[in-house]
């Protein structure tokens, strides 16, 4: 077995701008998929009834489906349903916030309805209105509860940012295919492409544990 990392170096500029768009792409969608998500979740736990069905609705779509399908979808047939070519990046991000939104509010949906309705109506006895208790004390105690669930969505979603590749985005799938079509080696542009992935869920997981103590060092005080 003959191993060349060496003539993967010279690419070093590519690799680090697909881990740049790769970052960029999560944690826009992290953003995104949150939002989304707290609106959906809150729906779903209200007594609207045709809101309640248009969340679950949404919901049964985006995860009965592929997440490639989904960016397929938004990145091809928007050109020819609106004429207008929506660029990959935005594609993107799109895609996979509307995805995440649909996964990122059925876990809140469990954290919101595990805490104690005594709370909310404790809180509305005061004369603290449903919306103030519901963002200010419900959704922080249901965020605590579902923080590990949180994180392996955030690491789905950083792993399944590799889709982006197929649309032709730079991203680190995409650099490790650049290095290989110049160089004709498979195993070293994906062996470090698979370390860079691998080091970055290890500090999601690092980071949620460090979150995860202060909470609990916070209930405690």
């Amino acid at each position: 077995m003959n191993l060349e990392f060496e003539r993967i170096v010279p690419f070093k500029k590519v690799f680090i701008n697909g881990l740049v768009n790769t970052l960029k792409i999560t944690f826009i969608s992290l953003i995104g998929g949150l939002v989304l998500g707290i609106l959906l979740a809150v729906i779903k736990v209200s007594k609207i009834k045709l809101l309640k069905l248009f969340a679950q609705f949404y919901t049964s779509v985006f995860r009965g489906t592929p997440l490639l399908v989904q960016v397929f979808i938004i990145y091809f047939a928007t050109p020819q349903l609106t004429g207008y070519e929506i660029p990959a990046f935005h594609a993107a991000v799109i895609a996979f916030s509307l995805n995440a939104g649909a996964y990122i509010s059925e876990i809140l949906r469990g954290g919101i309805e595990a805490v104690d309705k005594g709370q909310m109506e404790a809180a509305m006895s005061l004369g603290v209105s449903k919306r103030d208790a519901m963002l200010d004390i419900i959704i922080p105690q249901a965020v605590k509860t579902v923080l590990p669930a949180m994180v392996n969505e955030t690491i789905s979603l950083l792993k399944e940012s590799s889709l982006v590749s197929t649309i032709g985005m730079l991203d680190l799938m995409r650099s490790a295919q650049v290095a290989m079509n110049s160089t004709y080696l498979a195993f070293e542009p994906f062996i470090v492409v698979a370390l860079i992935y691998y080091v970055l869920v290890m500090i999601l997981n690092s980071f949620a544990g460090i979150l995860e103590r202060r909470l609990k060092r916070s209930d405690r005080g």
